[in-house]
């Protein structure tokens, strides 16, 4: 598995950490104008793992907010992901972004799952890079 410390502003975090069959983002808090960056650069990151067979699962299960800054972040995450065949997936996604998708009309750009990936470690993985 490939986890790197959580990204942290102002008691938000954002984490990257490849499992077995997906990437996981794992968003805590508010993602907003001043943490949106934080969740840009782990979705760069969580890119570099993804492929047509591991898509990106963004665990949205303890994100409280969400505003149109972490949407863009999500979205240009989407079309980076498109050009190599890779997929942005939402789990768990709250009321609140729910409806911001709804209102933007973006919901159906993204395929979305109830529950949130597991937590889990891929044997055979360094803690900095991919497998040996």
């Amino acid at each position: 598995m490939v986890e790197h410390p959580p990204r942290t502003a102002d008691g938000n975090d954002v984490a990257v950490e490849v499992l077995d069959h997906t990437v996981a983002v794992r968003l805590t808090g508010e993602i907003d104008l001043e943490t949106a960056h934080s969740l840009h650069l782990a979705l760069s990151e969580a890119l570099a793992y993804a492929s047509p067979a591991k898509p990106v699962a963004v665990d949205c299960s303890r994100l409280t907010f969400c505003d149109s800054s972490a949407l863009n972040a999500l979205l240009a995450a989407r079309r980076a992901a498109q050009e190599t065949g890779a997929v942005i997936r939402l789990a768990a996604p709250n009321p609140q972004l729910r409806r911001l998708l709804e209102i933007t009309g973006t919901l159906a750009l993204f395929p979305v799952d109830q529950d949130p990936p597991p937590a889990g470690r891929v044997p055979g993985r360094r803690p900095d890079g991919p497998s040996q």
